[in-house]
């Protein structure tokens, strides 16, 4: 049974920032969700977290919850969640294996595969194969294995010059290796589990570029959000359903979005495909899941007590 803390006994340490690609979007995710905990009267202290000083800062506040809005690599593949446990502080979001398997995206694939649940067809590739020839036919989709809000992702058409010999130049990004994915034509969609109940669907309109990139997601108006989104109602439901299940089989905790591309381009068999789960789903003033969350009833407020509320150990 979920807890219910009491916001002027509770004090929430808000963890943001950390080093990976996604800093920027952590800190401004870890400022709405502090500023929204304290309109909820919660004792909040925002921390911007280091490599060096995070595990004695919290060993000396000994806060109730630790809310997780760090995103990218240390913060969301499981990693803080095992520092946490091993601290003893309840948390927010997934835990260690929910956040380790749901952040590689192709081993999140084979878990989804075996629930059911319709992917893209891709492989792994090292990056320098991937700079020197072709390792799928057009059009594909390259992007990091352990990364998102769309960092170091290429879209590579018939039009490309030649193979993407631009990824040898992030080699921080990606690491050694790759994922190459066909490339799926179509609408975007989106859709946020919350505990056990699948919320809404968004249909994303990119304004920016033809595919919903960095800069669509968080420049404001880079994005145009339908919710609910006019597709049809088996196609609204299916998304529904592939979240809970990815969600459920994951191993999942608080929330998580699913990410979709549906092909409803002409000629096509209007295949929903699930791109990836996000256990730390942004909650900046452009993110889905507020959103999500506020179509179904729930002020950011009480989305975010919520989620201190839902916090635990051994998640």
């Amino acid at each position: 049974m979920m807890q219910k803390r009491v916001p002027e006994d509770t004090t929430v340490a808000v963890l943001m920032g950390g080093w990976s690609a996604e800093r920027p979007v952590s800190l401004s995710s870890g400022e709405g969700c502090a500023h929204a905990l304290q309109r909820a009267k919660f004792k909040v202290v925002p921390i911007d977290v280091t490599r060096e000083r995070i595990v004695s800062i919290l060993q000396d506040l000994r806060p109730d919850v630790a809310f997780n809005a760090l995103h990218g690599k240390w913060g969301e593949d499981g990693c803080c969640a095992a520092m946490l446990e091993t601290l003893q502080i309840p948390y927010t979001h997934s835990g260690v294996l929910a956040s380790s398997l749901a952040m590689h995206k192709e081993k999140s694939k084979i878990i989804f595969r075996d629930a059911g649940i319709p992917v893209a067809e891709s492989k792994l590739v090292e990056l320098e194969q991937v700079a020197e020839s072709h390792p799928m036919s057009f059009p594909y989709v390259v992007k990091p294995v352990s990364e998102g809000s769309s960092v170091g992702v290429h879209i590579v058409t018939s039009n490309a010059n030649g193979p993407l010999a631009i990824v040898l130049e992030q080699r921080d990004v990606f690491g050694t290796h790759a994922m190459v994915e066909r490339f799926i034509p179509g609408r975007e969609l989106t859709c946020a589990v919350m505990g056990d109940v699948a919320l809404g669907v968004i249909d994303i309109v990119s304004k920016s570029s033809s595919w919903y990139d960095y800069t669509a997601k968080y420049a404001p108006g880079g994005s145009q959000h339908i919710l609910p989104a006019d597709i049809p109602n088996d196609i609204y439901r299916k998304c529904q359903q592939y979240s809970l299940m990815a969600h459920q089989a994951m191993g999942c905790r608080g929330v998580s979005r699913c990410d979709f591309r549906y092909n409803d381009t002409p000629g096509s068999d209007g295949e929903l495909i699930l791109l990836e789960i996000n256990t730390q789903p942004g909650m900046t003033s452009t993110s889905l899941v507020p959103e999500l969350a506020a179509h179904a009833g729930h002020s950011f407020e009480d989305l975010v007590t919520w989620m201190v509320n839902d916090a635990s150990l051994d998640r």
